[in-house]
């Protein structure tokens, strides 16, 4: 009796710490709310500035990019039930990405109907990026920032020119890192409830399902969850539940392609495991950021030219980072990422720069915050009274607050403000709207128009009147059989190809893109040099 008394003691004690039940101690009500109500004025704040620095100008800059015309397309043809992609999808990324875009895209487009699709999608990106600074302010102040510091954190990570100029476009990486953030603040959930750690494997899957790239910072979340169940009695329980929420969102994606019989590679349709292999084996690298003249070398300056301070800085202050324990599960982060930044031959993104910058600018903030309450510890006496320390706290903190505002004043700002009236003011788009304007009016037959076009109009030429399957991405003339066999006649059944700065420039070996370009004249151009839309019409009976 004694010894059964004694298990059931202890199977009650247990049963609480796992489910996260246990007894509590009576709070005043409202007793939260108080405490919480400076950081909802504060991240309130942040947002609606950064949100609407975001948003101003949003279809003038950046250039509309044909990644972005391409997620959308795809986020239209999941939302007209026709697929997971206007074209053959062949598993290059996971669909959660746009899959979520078309939840959110069709509002704009239904309350702006006279803006380009790519426009009205970059104003549907706009909450996920609001997501992502609340999400960033309370990962801050759960490593242990104070409220300042997460403010920084926040303002740097949302105001860099850097970021202003990625998080306006539309790509998956935006919706992959707003998820990964969920999961690291599920991961240091101050309950160290066993369904916060679930759900923060769950989030991490929707993560990397929104774009599997992000995956190198699953390392760090796990040191995250391994800090945020230091004192729960349960790790066990916690790190089981954790990957059980990673694995049952993640193992959808290989399901489906079984289910399809796409998992393996076989002659006559595309697969998971041969598009893990193009993408790992036989795609074509980026070079080394250190080689002149490379490619990731020019995506490096491309960063570099918009804000070098937050690429800089954080990168070094991610390194510093490790000594700070609170802070090791941000310095992984950094360390990950650069590390697949730097590996010589691999591909290098633009966008992927997008997974870094929070961390970046968490790094930033929190190794700004210790260094400043070292200096302050080492040169303020300690008062006798208890008032009297906490009014020299007080004013230690807004001394800090004034210097790191100073500091910024001098070296951040200025370049911040060129790179951000840039942003605010440029008109980079205004061919592309000309374009889209003669093609909707002044071509009488555009049911029976067939035309060869980037991705970034092809929704809008949809919309206007041409039939989808006459609408031809130029990506596709080449690379997809399905394409290649609506042509019966090669390319003299296209009647106008729109050259843009995207198809002209792009690497890829495209026969039948050449031929059309070299078997046309201009009918109509805007704009001029390198950044120039030509309307062309295909001379059919050239040779």
């Amino acid at each position: 009796m004694g010894s059964g008394q004694a298990g059931d003691s202890d199977a009650t004690e247990v049963i609480p710490r796992i489910i996260g039940h246990g007894p509590k101690a009576p709070r005043p009500r409202g007793d939260g709310l108080r405490q919480r109500r400076p950081d909802l004025l504060i991240v309130g704040l942040l947002v609606l500035v950064v949100t609407t620095v975001q948003a101003w100008n949003i279809d003038g800059f950046p250039n509309l990019t044909d990644d972005e015309g391409t997620y959308l397309a795809q986020a239209w043809a999941v939302r007209e039930g026709l697929g997971l992609a206007h074209y053959t999808y062949w598993y290059d990324h996971p669909p959660l990405g746009w899959i979520q875009l078309a939840g959110l895209s069709w509002l704009p487009a239904l309350l702006m109907p006279d803006q380009l699709a790519v426009v009205a999608g970059r104003v549907a990106m706009l909450p996920v990026v609001a997501a992502g600074m609340i999400l960033l302010y309370v990962l801050s102040r759960r490593l242990g920032l104070a409220r300042w510091a997460a403010a920084l954190a926040v303002l740097s990570y949302g105001l860099s020119p850097l970021s202003v100029t990625m998080q306006r476009q539309i790509y998956l990486d935006s919706f992959a890192v707003t998820w990964m953030l969920a999961a690291f603040v599920l991961a240091l959930s101050p309950r160290r409830h066993l369904w916060h750690h679930v759900a923060a494997g769950a989030a991490a899957g929707v993560a990397v399902l929104s774009k599997e790239t992000i995956l190198v910072v699953l390392p760090a979340l796990v040191v995250a969850l391994w800090h945020g169940t230091e004192r729960n009695g349960v790790r066990s329980f916690s790190f089981a539940g954790f990957f059980s929420g990673l694995t049952f969102v993640g193992v959808v994606y290989p399901l489906y392609a079984l289910l399809k019989g796409e998992l393996l590679p076989g002659d006559g349709h595309v697969s998971l495991i041969g598009a893990m292999q193009f993408q790992l084996q036989d795609r074509a690298g980026s070079g080394s950021v250190f080689t002149a003249g490379s490619s990731a070398r020019e995506v490096l300056d491309s960063w570099l030219f918009y804000d070098p301070v937050l690429i800089y800085a954080g990168i070094g202050c991610g390194l510093l980072a490790f000594a700070v324990r609170r802070l090791r599960p941000v310095a992984v982060a950094v360390a990950l990422l650069l590390v697949v930044a730097l590996r010589p031959g691999g591909y290098l993104p633009a966008m992927y720069v997008i997974q870094a910058l929070p961390f970046l600018a968490i790094a930033i903030a929190g190794i700004v915050e210790v260094g400043a309450g070292r200096m302050l510890a080492r040169r303020t006496p300690s008062p006798a009274s208890a008032a009297r320390r906490v009014r020299v706290a007080a004013a230690s903190r807004a001394g800090v607050v004034a210097v790191c505002a100073a500091v910024a004043l001098v070296l951040v700002v200025p370049g911040w403000y060129d790179g951000t009236r840039r942003a605010l003011t440029a008109d980079d788009n205004v061919r592309y709207v000309a374009a889209m304007q003669w093609l909707s009016s002044a071509v009488p037959d555009r049911a029976g128009t067939t035309v060869v076009t980037d991705d970034v109009l092809w929704l809008d030429l949809v919309d206007a009147g041409y039939q989808p399957e006459r609408v031809i991405w130029f990506y596709k003339l080449d690379l997809d059989v399905e394409v290649a066999e609506r042509l019966e006649n090669g390319w003299r059944d296209v009647d106008l190809i729109v050259s843009t700065p995207a198809m002209r420039g792009d690497d890829n070996e495209l026969p039948t893109v050449d031929l059309l370009l070299a078997n046309s004249q201009p009918v109509i151009v805007f704009g001029e040099g390198q950044d120039r839309i030509e309307i062309r019409q295909i001379d059919k009976e050239s040779r």
